[in-house]
């Protein structure tokens, strides 16, 4: 029986695992990742990267090869009978320390092919496909995975991102109750011929109910999420809701790029870290409905909080207990998320006053943190420290010898902590560790 050693094996290489494995290999730790897919994704699925991702994309240096590929989008619009009733754009002109106000639209696919490339490259890393796990087992020393072709992996550490059926999830024995409100969507993703106007904003359409949204995306393409309450439907059953919902404008499309449909599902994970050894990250930890665009979002946010807290457990000294740090300050987000989530998803079938799509918008304002990314944060009311567990704020700060400015966040490496010292403040000790990197920002002249 073949046999392999790593610090980290991770289960499922959607984008969750594979950003998982991409940082693992930054921090110099060694990965085995498996997935039962022949290859990344091509089409469909997640259609947005929020302010928050975007500003860690840059700190891992993945930024510069995704964002000329998408299109911005900061504008959510109600059309009804006929006319513009709404268009706001308020909690993304309003954020504080952020420069990028704005969703970028871009579908899943970009960034699973970009990881896979990276991976395709690292040094540190083995991406087996077409591959499963039959097993994994913990002890005090470590975890032993069997994988389905008879190959064994010893490893510090397993991360279960293996999707909303997680083979790690199920094979602990982890709850993870599902709430399904009996609400369907289609999803139509493709090349368009309209009269109603193009542009790049959310728009959601106020009929009977609010059962079409249509989503600008990348290069030539649309999308349009239609709710039909059922899964037996046909797809000229779909173009006459889109049909009636532009109207009297007309839409057909030329080019049908993925065609699918979602039954809305909600849950939690009753744990995320199992055994002190194996981690939940992604679908496989939380599932909710894909409304404010929050899902491919959290499960990023996830493999950032992991894989940094894994690093400081194997390279930096901290106890193994560390990692429950990782349930504490993610779990409650992804219950926020399926709030604001759900909340969402309802309000475009159940409106009291019969304004569907407005109070969708409404919605969206009030969980703006949540769907902008930059509410998130871990700080704990308890805490005396105002700032402990907050996001730092992206400012300007003109370095030493630099002809311009620059954005604090362009300077930032995943791979160490970053002290920043203001004016000039000593250091609060002689030595610091060397995983600790300083900043200096001088005091405006």
């Amino acid at each position: 029986m073949a046999e392999r050693d790593c610090d980290i094996m991770i289960v499922g290489a959607g984008p969750v695992g594979l950003l998982c494995a991409f940082l693992a290999d930054l921090c110099e730790l060694s990965v085995v990742i498996v997935d039962k897919s022949a290859g990344p994704l091509q089409v469909g699925r997640a259609d947005a990267l929020n302010g928050r991702t975007l500003q860690l994309l840059e700190v891992v240096g993945l930024f510069d090869a995704l964002y000329p590929l998408g299109k911005p989008c900061n504008t959510s619009s109600v059309w009804a009978d006929g006319k513009w009733v709404s268009r706001q754009s308020a909690w993304w002109e309003a954020l504080e320390g952020s420069f990028h106000k704005h969703f970028l639209m871009l579908g899943q696919a970009y960034v699973e092919q970009l990881l896979d490339g990276k991976l395709a490259a690292a040094k540190r890393c083995a991406l087996l496909r077409n591959t499963t796990v039959r097993d994994v087992t913990t002890s005090a020393a470590g975890c032993v995975t069997t994988l389905s072709s008879g190959e064994r992996v010893t490893s510090r550490f397993v991360v279960g991102a293996d999707g909303s059926r997680s083979f790690v999830r199920s094979h602990f024995g982890v709850g993870f109750n599902i709430e399904r409100p009996e609400i369907v969507w289609a999803v139509v993703d493709g090349v368009i011929e309209t009269t109603f106007e193009k542009v790049p904003e959310i728009i959601v359409f106020q009929t009977d109910t609010s059962d079409v949204s249509w989503i600008p995306r990348e290069a030539d393409i649309d999308r349009f999420y239609i709710r039909m309450d059922r899964k037996d439907f046909t797809f000229e059953e779909v173009m006459e809701r889109i049909r009636l919902a532009l109207h009297p404008h007309t839409i057909s499309f030329t080019d049908v790029r993925w065609f699918s449909q979602f039954s809305v599902k909600e849950s939690v994970a009753e744990s995320y870290v199992i055994n002190g050894r194996v981690c939940l990250a992604g679908d496989a930890a939380h599932i909710h409905s894909v409304n404010g665009g929050q899902g491919l979002n959290t499960g990023l946010s996830d493999a950032m909080n992991l894989i940094f807290k894994m690093d400081d457990i194997l390279h930096r000294g901290a106890p193994l207990a560390h990692l429950l740090h990782y349930e504490a300050e993610r779990r409650p987000v992804a219950q926020s998320v399926i709030d604001s989530s759900g909340q969402l998803v309802r309000s475009t079938k159940y409106s009291d006053s019969g304004t569907h799509a407005m109070d969708y918008v409404k919605i969206v304002e009030k969980r703006a943190g949540n769907i902008t990314g930059m509410g998130i944060n871990y700080h704990d009311d308890q805490d005396p420290d105002p700032l402990r567990g907050v996001r730092l704020h992206d400012f300007l700060l003109l370095p030493p010898a630099a002809a311009e400015p620059v954005r604090v966040y362009t300077l930032l490496d995943y791979r160490y902590y970053t002290l920043l010292v203001f004016g000039d403040a000593p250091l609060p000790v002689a030595q610091l560790p060397e995983f600790v990197r300083v900043l200096r920002v001088a005091e405006a002249a």
